[in-house]
């Protein structure tokens, strides 16, 4: 959809998704408990339109950490796939659907294909990112949702189990590192 755009409608497209970026992580995760709690926007919205008969609880479980987390990561994800579907010569679809093909098969066969390298790097950096998550999980999850960081942060300052929390660590440490070794082989592929 950011690629059909021209002009102005990209820039402002753009813009909305690096927003983010522009505003604090724990700035962010407080907002989504205004958004997401009891009395906030959604749930709000839901009781006035009858949808739910109670307020659903959105905050404090798995459901508020994916959303927040999302939000959070999604222009790690977008921006690089963004970047290699740009670069996509638009002569190849054209050629494509004048030979008869039909948009989804152009689609299917040609520019997916041609932006898996992309994905794939996108998403093993929002996973490398993901594993040292600490502040969203902990506001929206309530402590209640278990991540790495999180568990480390237990490890360490709630239970003495310092030993523990250095191999965790270390193997955390050797998993970034490897999946930073395929984010870069995938980069490198997505640039040819």
């Amino acid at each position: 959809w950011l690629r059909s755009l021209s002009g102005t409608a990209r820039l402002v497209a753009l813009t909305l998704v690096v927003l983010p970026f522009w505003v604090s992580i724990l700035v962010r995760s407080y907002a989504w408990i205004v958004v997401l709690g009891n009395n906030g926007v959604v749930n709000r919205a839901l009781l006035d339109l009858g949808l739910a008969g109670e307020p659903v609880a959105f905050l404090y479980n798995d459901l508020g950490v994916v959303i927040g987390t999302t939000n959070l990561l999604l222009p790690f994800l977008v921006l690089p796939l963004y970047a290699a579907m740009i670069r996509i010569d638009g002569r190849i679809l054209q050629a494509a659907e004048t030979l008869g093909a039909s948009r989804w098969t152009v689609f299917r066969r040609i520019f997916f294909p041609l932006t898996v390298p992309a994905l794939a790097a996108g998403m093993v950096l929002v996973f490398i990112l993901t594993l040292g998550f600490y502040v969203t999980p902990a506001i929206l999850g309530g402590g209640r949702v278990p991540m790495v960081a999180n568990m480390l942060d237990m490890l360490i300052n709630r239970l003495p189990r310092w030993e523990l929390a250095s191999a965790i660590s270390i193997i955390l440490l050797i998993l970034t590192v490897l999946l930073h070794l395929l984010y870069v082989r995938l980069s490198r592929q997505a640039g040819n």
